[in-house]
């Protein structure tokens, strides 16, 4: 049986000793899910929220425990930029593992950010691994109407990518009004919200 703060939280490990991933601990308890995993680095996909209460306890955790923590600002209803993916990529190669990587409720966001990790780090060999980062069991994603593009994400890629590395695509020829057309050709016009917006309401998250 699984410990209880792993069920809690939605944890679980994407590659063992590498990364995991999680909800938001709500209910506190989150220095006890850090150390008893050796847990080195943490990346908020939720974006800085300074003054807010859960942004607050969690870097105040980290910064007692010692363990890295990096914000990355991700909508799960909105298409990346290309500096809001390569920011993610950044925060998987300079944050020491293992590391954490979480949103809200570790199903959406964190499905997406996951399965990025896996091609960023093992390519496209490793496709089929990473679309397992979006099942419903165990990691409870089910997404929305306007999220269904998270999913969809990796089959763009891998047709538009060709030989190159994730991080080569993304930097080169990646662009959100592609992926917009891109969906929208194939009948997914209502699969996003629209197009990410650099400012955010700042009294809202960045779900």
């Amino acid at each position: 049986m699984r410990p209880p703060l792993e069920l809690l939280y939605n944890f679980h490990w994407v590659m063992p000793g590498e990364i995991a991933r999680s909800s938001q601990a709500y209910l506190g308890f989150l220095r006890s899910l850090l150390k008893a995993r050796s847990i080195q680095g943490v990346i908020n996909l939720r974006g800085s929220k300074p003054g807010w209460r859960w942004w607050n306890y969690e870097t105040r955790v980290c910064a007692e425990l010692g363990i890295v923590h990096r914000d990355v600002r991700f909508n799960s209803r909105r298409l990346p930029s290309r500096d809001i993916l390569l920011d993610m990529l950044d925060a998987f190669d300079k944050t020491p593992r293992p590391f954490l990587v979480k949103c809200s409720g570790g199903q959406d966001r964190t499905s997406f950010a996951s399965a990025l990790y896996i091609l960023h780090t093992r390519g496209w060999s490793a496709r089929s691994k990473a679309e397992t980062q979006f099942a419903r069991w165990p990691y409870l994603h089910f997404p929305k109407q306007q999220q269904r593009w998270l999913r969809s994400y990796t089959d763009f890629a891998a047709e538009r990518c060709g030989t190159r590395t994730l991080r080569d695509w993304i930097t080169q020829d990646y662009t959100p009004e592609g992926f917009k057309a891109w969906l929208q050709a194939r009948g997914l016009g209502g699969a996003f919200r629209g197009m990410h917006i650099v400012q955010e309401t700042a009294n809202s998250d960045v779900e």
